[in-house]
């Protein structure tokens, strides 16, 4: 027993020792420190605090009491090396609600880039051109940035669950009136619906992902609610045009609104109660002050550039590879499935990295990226170095996603969900921009490397935008990096997982 005494005193205030009073981030335990043997333990197992997050020191002393039933302890001095600092991460692995989070994100990739693959299925039922039904692309994105910024304000002051689960009662509702459309206009109505959600999901979500987790795991966490997104490309969209193909573009859409309800219902269950931050600048009004913030913009800026030169090049890829690589139509979806493997690995360790330096590893993954699109652009003739450069420009395109997401957030104080969902409809506008850049030089005659290239030189604005900011006041690459594990996260400790 004085092993155990000493054991749990290894972490307290010198008066706490002395059994003067309990530790400041600990009052329930009043009265209760000088008799440790058997009180702590029956708190343990009632509160629960043995979870995976950092409430207080009462979760250390819970675990070292744990650590006494399962080995022996020759000397309470052996406790030293079980994270002896008060505020020490003990998380090991990600909250269930992130899985939730990622399901929704995979259900809104799958609404999102599922009806290209569709698109001459939809314009035969309809009796529009392809061009016409191309309009239910560009208007979903459209629709997307506007309802990013538009939606997340409205819901600012709705707490964050809340306005989760109301975002996927949209998001079925969008689909199943695409899936039931009797006619184009009301498929478009559909689409618009859907898409409204699009980027407050990925706004809140962004910000209920990072409050979820220490901040030394918050762009993983980010990171691993994309993954929905980058998983919808690798496996979503080609399952879900086969599906469309075999049994009716009708079916694909009823299915992916089966998999917002699974989502919902996830997000119901698994998702802590988060109210909107009351402290945050007065009245919605007060949120738009971030855009006073140059830094601000500059995240919207290297999010416009950076992302939009790697989609730009990515949205005449199916050209590039048959006109100039010499695949066949065929290999061309298969091709892409490469590329959403490279999204994929590159989202989750360009999470794990901007976690560790953000301002570091955003600049690497630009310049990565740069030269990847303008080496692709080179070799764009040789198959077996084209599908080597597929992998590697998914994989450094979206590793930028989200350190990206994480620097708006930083930048955006108190509208920190203000802040995210602005940057996702950046991601659309980047998208657009990137789009029609790479379709004027093709427009132009310089061929179907031509967006790659273009691509690389968009980029660099973005590259450039980043050096420009991250050494002006507060940027990234003024400061030396800073050891986020011991950094307090206020907004992360104040919620109830």
């Amino acid at each position: 027993m004085l092993a155990l005494q000493a054991a749990f005193e290894l972490d307290l205030d010198e008066s706490v020792q002395s059994s003067e009073r309990a530790p400041t981030l600990g009052p329930d335990l009043h009265r209760v420190v000088p008799d440790t043997h058997v009180i702590l333990l029956v708190l343990d197992v009632s509160q629960g605090y043995t979870t995976c997050a950092d409430k207080t020191r009462v979760q250390l002393y819970s675990l070292r009491l744990q650590l006494l039933h399962t080995r022996p302890i020759a000397h309470a001095r052996d406790f030293a090396t079980a994270e002896s600092a008060p505020h020490r991460k003990v998380c090991t692995t990600m909250p269930l609600a992130l899985l939730a989070l990622a399901i929704g994100g995979f259900g809104i990739g799958l609404t999102e880039f599922v009806i290209m693959g569709l698109l001459p299925e939809v314009a035969a039922d309809f009796a529009v051109s392809e061009t016409v039904a191309g309009y239910l692309i560009s208007g979903y994105a459209l629709a997307v940035a506007i309802g990013a910024i538009a939606i997340t304000v409205a819901l600012s002051r709705v707490n964050r669950k809340t306005a989760l689960i109301g975002l996927m009662v949209l998001f079925i509702i969008g689909n199943g009136l695409s899936a039931l459309a009797p006619s184009y206009e009301m498929m478009m109505v559909g689409r618009i619906v859907a898409a409204l959600c699009h980027g407050a999901f990925f706004g809140i979500g962004a910000v209920v992902a990072a409050s979820l987790v220490p901040a030394n795991r918050q762009a993983a966490a980010i990171s691993m609610m994309f993954a929905g997104l980058t998983t919808a490309n690798v496996l979503g969209v080609p399952l879900g045009t086969f599906l469309g193909q075999a049994a009716g573009w009708r079916s694909t859409f009823w299915t992916i609104a089966v998999i917002g309800i699974i989502a919902l219902i996830g997000i119901a269950v698994l998702v802590p109660s988060i109210p909107a931050r009351s402290d945050a600048a007065s009245g919605i009004l007060g949120e738009f002050r971030i855009f006073a913030s140059g830094q601000v913009w500059a995240s919207i800026l290297i999010t416009i550039l950076g992302y939009g030169g790697m989609f730009g090049a990515f949205s005449y890829m199916a050209f590039t590879l048959t006109g100039v690589t010499g695949f066949s139509s065929a290999a061309v979806p298969w091709l892409l499935v490469l590329f959403g493997v490279g999204l994929f690995i590159g989202n989750i360790l360009g999470g794990r990295a901007a976690d560790k330096n953000l301002g570091a590893t955003l600049l690497t993954l630009l310049i990565g990226l740069v030269v990847i699109l303008a080496v692709f652009s080179l070799i764009a003739e040789n198959k077996v170095a084209t599908i080597i450069a597929l992998v590697f420009m998914g994989g450094f395109g979206f590793a930028t996603v989200p350190a990206m997401q994480m620097r708006i957030m930083r930048h955006s104080g108190d509208a920190q969900t203000l802040g995210s969902g602005a940057n996702i409809a950046a991601f659309n506008v980047g998208n657009a921009f990137g789009a029609w850049v790479g379709g004027l030089t093709i427009a132009s005659g310089l061929g179907y490397t031509s967006p790659l290239w273009a691509g690389a030189l968009v980029t660099v604005g973005g590259l450039i935008t980043l050096l420009i900011a991250g050494r002006a006041r507060g940027g990234e690459l003024r400061q030396k990096a800073v050891n986020t594990e011991a950094t307090a996260d206020p907004e992360w400790e104040s919620q109830s997982v």
